[in-house]
């Protein structure tokens, strides 16, 4: 069976991992989630990630981060969905807290940051927002 948004079943399997306290969650793989993961690393948020061979499928493991018995991410969001995609221009997308969450976004040069593209002058689709 068909998953209708996979980009929403990897953030809820986060989030599900670290309302009961686990080390680490697995997910099938994309190339996508894989990205988003990579993003989430190089911000901070997560230990690490590994895409590992399942037999015929890959997956996708996340090491999850904890600082004095509480999850590191506080808030994880879907901004874009099936039903409703969500696009900003590079002079629109979105700051998270300010500036001290970020927004995840799928843009023309790959999946970045908002201070990314911002400084990139791209705009894309606002993937999710993670504080």
């Amino acid at each position: 069976m068909s998953m209708s948004d996979p980009i929403s079943d990897m953030l809820t399997r986060i989030r599900n991992a670290q309302m009961v306290g686990h080390t680490e969650v697995s997910m099938p793989a994309s190339r996508l989630k894989a990205a988003i993961a990579q993003v989430l690393k190089d911000e901070g948020y997560i230990e690490d990630f590994a895409l590992r061979d399942a037999g015929a499928k890959k997956e996708l493991r996340i090491g999850l981060k904890y600082y004095a018995g509480q999850p590191v991410i506080e808030r994880l969001e879907r901004v874009s969905k099936p039903g409703l995609r969500v696009y900003r221009g590079r002079d629109d997308i979105p700051k998270v807290m300010n500036g001290l969450g970020v927004a995840i976004l799928s843009t023309s040069r790959g999946v970045m940051t908002d201070r990314k593209a911002r400084a990139d002058g791209v705009g894309g689709e606002v993937l999710c927002i993670v504080a």
